[in-house]
C-alpha cells in the first residue's frame, strides 16, 4: 500500500502597500505616513503593511473625528483599547 504525502506551503499574510491602505481607508497617504511616525502603524518593510492595519487606521481616524482627539491622542487611545482587548481575551481563557 502506498502512502500519500501532502506538502503544504505556508503563506504569510498578504501585505498592503501605503497607497492601497490609504485608498481603502479613505485617507491621504501622507496621513498614513504620519501615523507610522507616531507609532500607530508599523511597516513590514518597504512601506508594506499587515492586513489589519486598515482597521487600526480607521479606529484612529474615528477617534480623532468623533472625540476631537489629536492624532497623538488617537494613537494613545488605540494602544489602550488594544491593551484592553488583550486583557479581556486573557480573562476569557
Amino acid at each position: 500500500m502506498a502512502s500519500t504525502i501532502t506538502l503544504t506551503r505556508r503563506i504569510g499574510p498578504r501585505l498592503v502597500g501605503i497607497e492601497a491602505l490609504a485608498r481603502d481607508s479613505g485617507v491621504h497617504p501622507e496621513l498614513v505616513s504620519r501615523l507610522v511616525r507616531l507609532g500607530l502603524l508599523e511597516t513590514a518593510g518597504d512601506s508594506q503593511f499587515a492586513p489589519d492595519a486598515a482597521a487600526r487606521l480607521a479606529r484612529a481616524v474615528r477617534l480623532r473625528r468623533d472625540l476631537g482627539l489629536s492624532y497623538g491622542g488617537a494613537v494613545l487611545a488605540c494602544e489602550l483599547l488594544a491593551r484592553i482587548d488583550e486583557l479581556e481575551a486573557r480573562l476569557r481563557r
